[in-house]
């Protein structure tokens, strides 16, 4: 079979499969880029197709004091999440990584927080979170310590949605940093080894400077995730108290569907995904992808 015939017989076989790709990824994408252009309320459905002022949502971001305030607990909530789940992530896989059955068969334990659904996840921090019927706030209590119902405490609302968001997903990392690990050659410990280096030398100088690509993909996976937070929100503290625990998209999501102005709400979505993709550019430019061979 020659060379040009393969190529097509390869395009007629993934041709029905990128249709399909394109048909739930593109079509929805590019309704809602055009939708931003639009001052869409579902109580004025002759706003569908306006585009007699196009940049008039994009307007309205730059004076909204909520977007901004959302923004803010955006950055919050994504940099300590990222931060505690790579560290915890990391600090397990090294751990796992330590030869015992013990530690072996601990391994799939860690794991279920990250396969459970979202939506299982926020309701067993409902409980959790919930005086009359939380374990938790029955043992503080059996100690005299009186604790308040932390996702309506101004104080504790977005610390208690950091602290279910990393315990969901720190195992993603210790799963990639664990299979870094187990690819690290034998050669380069036990050089080091040889050269006298101390069990935190080896650390710093040898295992993380070889999972630091690693690292760097599992960070951007968590934080494009960390940005798409909604489940937890929604269930645990509906944006609130006020609106402290109510980031951008969930923000976007009350105005699409709580308020109706989908214009507006696309707006928003839309600077978003853009924002996402520069960071994770960006992030990727000053950290560099990996170790460099010259």
């Amino acid at each position: 079979m020659s060379s040009s015939l393969q190529r097509r017989f390869f395009i007629f076989c993934v041709a029905p499969s990128l249709a399909v790709l394109a048909i739930i990824t593109l079509l929805p994408s590019l309704y809602l880029l055009v939708t931003s252009f639009t001052p869409l309320n579902l109580t004025r459905p002759e706003t569908a197709w306006d585009f007699s002022d196009p940049l008039i949502s994009y307007r309205q971001l730059l004076t909204d004091d909520r977007l901004g305030n959302s923004i803010w607990v955006q950055i919050k909530l994504s940099f300590w999440t990222v931060t505690l789940q790579l560290a915890i992530g990391v600090a397990l896989a090294l751990l796992l990584n330590i030869k015992s059955r013990l530690l072996e068969a601990l391994r799939t334990v860690y794991l279920i927080p990250m396969v459970l659904p979202p939506i299982v996840v926020a309701i067993i921090w409902k409980v959790i979170y919930t005086p009359d019927i939380s374990p938790m706030h029955g043992i503080f209590r059996s100690l005299g310590w009186n604790v308040p119902a932390l996702i309506t405490n101004p104080h504790w609302a977005l610390t208690s949605i950091i602290i279910a968001d990393t315990w969901e997903w720190f195992p993603f990392t210790m799963l990639m940093v664990l299979a870094a690990l187990q690819m690290l050659p034998q050669e380069l410990i036990d050089a080091a080894k040889v050269d006298g280096a101390s069990p935190w030398q080896l650390t710093r100088h040898v295992t993380l400077p070889f999972i630091q690509g690693v690292l760097l993909v599992a960070g951007l996976f968590r934080l494009i995730d960390s940005i798409k937070a909604f489940p937890l929100i929604y269930i645990l503290t509906d944006g609130g108290p006020g609106s402290l625990t109510e980031v951008t998209n969930y923000y976007s999501f009350l105005q699409a569907f709580n308020f109706s102005y989908l214009g507006f709400s696309s707006a928003i979505t839309v600077v978003l995904l853009a924002a996402t993709i520069v960071l994770s550019w960006v992030i990727i430019r000053a950290v560099g992808w990996g170790l460099r061979v010259d």
